[in-house]
């Protein structure tokens, strides 16, 4: 009989596969995690930060825009052991010169973007923050829809650094797309 205080059983790729498809699921820190589909004024963040940030970075150089970036909506990463789902991430061209037809990444990113909701905030803000560290994403944005702030953070030596807050209708140039002045007021959504 097994010990029920004894080690918890690693979830694996079958354990995450075999989730119903209305559920995201991620394995951080080796342990199977799920959650409902994001509510509206989260969908609606995610989608104007993915338009604001790809219609200038997601294409080559040239026609008056920065270029240089992949910006993809909810990729499946995995890093290590962990598969995590971030609402956004991106990787320079120069790091990735090719979308490769994968359903699944382990390259790490260097931009990541998590819309916290309040189901999420906890595995975003520690667990997803703490393997998002360990793996080197140098840069990450964490917006709340609810509260209507960004908070951007860069590496550095291995910690987080919170280089800048910005909410409401702010604008603000923010790393590591300094380019384009983002208009932080149609990020949100009246609830």
């Amino acid at each position: 009989m097994a010990d029920p205080g004894g080690p918890k059983k690693r979830a694996t790729y079958e354990d995450l596969l075999a989730v119903p498809e209305h559920l995201i699921a991620e394995i951080l820190d080796g342990e199977l995690v799920t959650s409902p589909r994001p509510a509206y004024p989260h969908a609606f963040t995610t989608g104007e930060v993915f338009g604001d940030l790809r219609g200038s970075f997601g294409r080559g150089p040239g026609g008056g825009a920065p270029g240089g970036w992949w910006i993809l909506f909810e990729p499946e990463l995995h890093l290590g052991d962990d598969v995590l789902v971030p609402d956004l991430a991106g990787w320079r061209v120069s790091r990735m010169p090719k979308v490769p037809n994968v359903a699944a990444c382990d390259l790490v990113p260097d931009w990541a973007c998590e819309v916290v909701s309040p189901s999420s905030a906890r595995q975003d803000r520690v667990r997803k923050m703490r393997i998002y560290a360990r793996e080197g994403l140098a840069n990450l944005w964490l917006v709340d829809p609810l509260a209507r702030t960004l908070e951007i953070y860069r590496l550095e030596a291995g910690q987080w650094l919170l280089r800048a807050s910005h909410g409401g209708d702010e604008r603000a140039r923010c790393e590591p797309f300094e380019a384009l002045e983002l208009e932080l007021a149609r990020w949100w959504v009246e609830v």
